[in-house]
């Protein structure tokens, strides 16, 4: 990485979503809209390699313990498990087939059954119903897009995404929706009236703010969380390559091959998103730190860490290959260095966020900070947990919710993993390794939760007139209910990395996803 600072030491987490800067407020009326949200796939609810269950995403569960489900718009992709291609769904399907495992002998008529499959959720979305969208007059509040960064959050539109959107070409080999991060977005912004079609998500929130008429309120909207930048560095794992930003990294169409923007670059970026943010008529702003992307399972690293109590090994791959397996001279992989450098990039990222929120605190406005990295550094497994060498001092494990304590064995950040259609490591993790579960994705809805109670959120029971009292929890026995990888997992979960291994090199089917990212 050019022009960084490298650090001996992570980051230490700012723990005060105030940032320790006090501000006086007198708010009058009630919002229209009580919660909205601006972010990438994390927020839209994305798993397992696909967008199809944005009913349980942390935004939706936000809304279901407010009170406010009823009213709270999200996107629905509800084809052919989801858009662009659901892993869950292929490992279902071909347990349906073939049963737990898929015997040597039957290998080429599994591939053949998995290209089937991708080849007609390919046509579902590109020829078929999926490719309608919707028409509605009416702004999502979950303005979440899977792929997106701070650029596109910046400058894409319906619009713009229309025109991105290639002519479809049946490729009998490369069988992948075509477009699907801007398929998905004409899903989220706005297409009617012809006006709107021109607005960003930042601008689609915007306008949400501003529908204040009868309500009695300055603000269009309660609570807005900004949960960006991810996108800005996560390439560096999903495709195993790091390639620094340099010129052409604001610029649409230069920018994907870059997988890590340069902090200077992403401080750039994140200024020009913080004006726009600042110019939405929200009561509350909640900005998300930047996860430490080098954690999640998809680049599982390999033999012991590089020395004792470091918290880096020497090399990250894909989790199913095994560490006897392994050659650096022919499997993909990044490098301890290379992952140290991901993070200390991720570190100022971060740095530049806890500024602007510092900074806008200072100005009287009621932005708070959720120290999402943070979260994620607390629940990682291979890097702290199981390591007691490698933790900092700030360190100390999350503690779970007592419905999550009580599940066997309990979950963690571990791939998913499985015998005998019960699960025996994971479990906060999809399957793709980098997406939350549906009670991953409660642990961070709890954590966006607290952080509004204590700007003074007021919750409701379901029945939206009911007012809770005391600490909001969330409901996890419902979320375990509707999480399917905990609660009823594939029966061929015995075989899930190799399966997923196997899929992967034939189908080529994590490339295909993440670079479209």
């Amino acid at each position: 990485m050019t022009d960084s600072v490298r650090r001996q030491q992570p980051r230490v987490p700012e723990d005060d979503p105030t940032v320790g800067v006090g501000v006086n407020a007198d708010w009058k009326g009630e919002p229209r809209h009580r919660l909205v949200t601006i972010g990438d796939s994390l927020t839209q609810g994305f798993q397992s390699l696909a967008i199809f269950n944005t009913g349980l995403s942390y935004p939706a569960i936000i809304a279901y313990e407010m009170g406010c489900a009823d009213q709270f718009r999200y996107p629905l992709y509800e084809g052919f498990g989801g858009l662009p291609f659901n892993i869950e769904l292929l490992l279902r399907d071909l347990e349906a087939r073939y049963g737990r495992t898929v015997d040597l002998r039957e290998t080429p008529f599994a591939l053949f059954r998995a290209r089937s499959l991708m080849d007609r959720v390919e046509d579902y979305w590109e020829r078929g119903p999926g490719r309608a969208v919707p028409s509605t007059t009416a702004v999502m509040h979950n303005l979440a897009v899977f792929g997106w960064d701070l650029r596109d959050a910046l400058s894409k539109s319906a619009d713009e995404c229309q025109q991105r959107i290639d002519a479809p070409k049946d490729d009998l080999i490369k069988q992948m929706v075509q477009n699907a991060c801007e398929r998905a977005a004409l899903r989220v912004l706005p297409t009617r009236p012809s006006a709107a079609r021109a607005l960003t998500q930042l601008g689609a929130a915007a306008r949400l703010g501003e529908e204040t008429d009868g309500t009695g309120s300055e603000h269009g909207i309660e609570t807005l969380v900004v949960f960006l930048g991810a996108n800005n560095a996560l390439q560096a794992v999903t495709e195993l390559n790091v390639v620094w930003s340099s010129d052409g990294y604001d610029d649409l169409s230069r920018k994907g091959r870059f997988t890590v923007w340069q902090p200077q670059h992403f401080a750039a970026e994140l200024r020009k998103v913080a004006a726009e943010v600042a110019g939405i008529k929200a009561r509350h702003v909640i900005w998300c730190t930047v996860p430490h992307v080098t954690i999640v399972p998809i680049a599982r690293g390999v033999d012991d860490k590089i020395t004792q109590g470091s918290r880096y090994f020497p090399y990250y791959t894909r989790p199913w290959i095994d560490d006897d397996d392994f050659d650096p001279r022919q499997d993909p992989h990044i490098t301890g260095d290379e992952a140290r450098q991901v993070d200390d990039a991720i570190d100022a990222y971060n740095d530049a966020i806890t500024a602007e929120v510092r900074q806008a605190r200072r100005a009287g406005k009621d932005w708070y900070l959720l120290e999402t990295c943070g979260l994620l550094d607390r629940l990682a497994s291979r890097r702290y947990a199981e390591d007691p060498l490698a933790r900092p001092a700030w360190w100390r494990p999350y503690e779970l919710p007592p419905a999550l304590r009580a599940l066997a064995p309990r979950p963690n950040s571990r791939f998913l993993a499985g015998e005998a259609e019960r699960r025996t490591d994971g479990g906060l993790f999809s399957l793709d390794g980098v997406h939350p579960t549906t009670i991953g994705y409660g642990i961070l809805a709890q954590e966006v939760i607290n952080v509004m109670q204590l700007a003074g959120v007021q919750f409701f029971r379901p029945d939206g007139q009911t007012r809770r009292e005391g600490p909001v929890h969330v409901d996890f026995d419902r979320l375990i209910r509707n999480d399917t990888l905990i609660n009823r997992p594939p029966g061929n979960l015995d075989s899930t990395l190799g399966v997923i291994g196997w899929a992967d090199e034939a189908l080529d089917l994590f490339q295909r996803v993440f670079t479209g990212f």
